[in-house]
């Protein structure tokens, strides 16, 4: 099922990055139910943006990065509302955080589900060609945010570029 651009009020847009070698949307696809948590994510604005801004219902683009040609490769949604991330409580895990703890967790997560695989992918040299999408998050000098809010137009453009 393709997911596709929503102006209904209170549906936020998101983009979460991934390196593939990690974890990957077709990873994503082949998981149960096509859903997993999004752990991991150890920086405050895109713990804060997890914990207290998305809820179900929320899409997000799937974001290839750390690879040869970066790209939104597809969409998923939002499944689950921002809850600790356990990733964090075990000392075995590789993301394990020493000062985040059970009574009073430092990092947080939300489970989102499948939402489509582009069959042409929008890579990050072509969104740095579109005027249109200058002002957007990712695209700024310096960001390091493995999630990010993304507003209706850049949702709506990119939707645009991926299904042509």
């Amino acid at each position: 099922m393709a997911l596709i651009g929503n102006s209904v009020t209170g549906v936020r847009h998101w983009l979460f990055k991934s390196e593939p070698s990690a974890f990957s949307i077709t990873d994503l696809r082949g998981r149960g139910q096509q859903t997993e948590h999004w752990d991991g994510v150890r920086n405050f604005q895109a713990r804060n943006f997890m914990r207290d801004e998305m809820r179900p219902g929320d899409l997000g683009f799937f974001y290839h990065s750390g690879c040869a040609e970066p790209a939104v490769v597809g969409t998923v949604e939002i499944v689950r509302s921002g809850y600790p991330d356990f990733t964090a409580f075990d000392p075995t895990h590789p993301h394990y955080d020493p000062k985040s703890m059970p009574q009073r967790p430092l990092w947080y997560m939300v489970d989102v589900r499948f939402g489509e695989e582009f069959r042409n992918p929008v890579t990050l040299r072509e969104l740095k060609t579109h005027p249109a999408l200058h002002g957007m998050r990712l695209l700024a000098r310096g960001n390091r945010l493995s999630v990010m809010p993304v507003n209706q137009r850049e949702w709506d453009y990119i939707l645009r570029l991926a299904h042509r």
